[in-house]
């Protein structure tokens, strides 16, 4: 899909570290039908309004928070419900993982399969945001130690969402900032 017609929108994020899930976390997980209904009304917004803005960085930065504690709920909050969890292609490949996951049964499976791998201790730090309208892609760094061997090691890492009616349909993992603008179609 070309990009030529398609506002794109890049937001610097500013991470932080939330031990228990905010207090929009715990209204969304009770009350989902609000996350759907809003989720539905941003998606309507062009990409460089504020409020989209504002929306989709404090669900980027919530969810990646809830990764790092390990709430899977809390993390797939605005995901569909048939929503698909693509890792990157490398650890496919090396077995460390299956191809995909879907629902929050998967997503659940993907992660307690990469704490096997990583002991627990992998955190996502996001960097930036850019929106696509329909596509969203979050340029991140990870930080990780190996289980086995307890050697840390830091790299980049990324996440391309689709979008379907205001909800994360689709999540393709990279390990690799180029690789995933590629993905969506735009040049680092």
């Amino acid at each position: 899909m070309s990009q030529q017609n398609v506002e794109i929108v890049r937001k610097r994020l500013q991470p932080t570290q939330r031990l228990s899930r905010a207090l929009d976390e715990r209204l969304a997980i009770r009350f989902p039908w609000l996350v759907a209904a809003s989720s539905r009304l941003i998606s309507i917004l062009r990409p460089g309004s504020r409020l989209r803005q504002a929306a989709l960085s404090r669900a980027v930065l919530l969810s990646m928070e809830a990764y790092n504690r390990r709430d899977a709920e809390a993390a797939a909050v605005s995901w569909g419900s048939d929503f698909e969890y693509r890792p990157d292609r490398k650890w496919v490949e090396a077995g460390l993982v299956e191809a995909c996951y879907r629902g929050l049964a998967g997503y659940r499976k993907y992660i307690a399969t990469a704490d096997e791998v990583w002991g627990g201790a992998n955190y996502v730090m996001p960097v930036e945001l850019i929106d696509l309208a329909e596509r969203i892609v979050v340029l991140a760094d990870v930080s990780m130690r190996a289980q086995a061997s307890g050697v840390p090691l830091t790299e980049a890492y990324a996440v391309v969402l689709a979008l379907k009616n205001g909800k994360v349909a689709g999540i393709q993992e990279y390990f690799d900032h180029a690789e995933a603008l590629k993905a969506a179609g735009l040049e680092e």
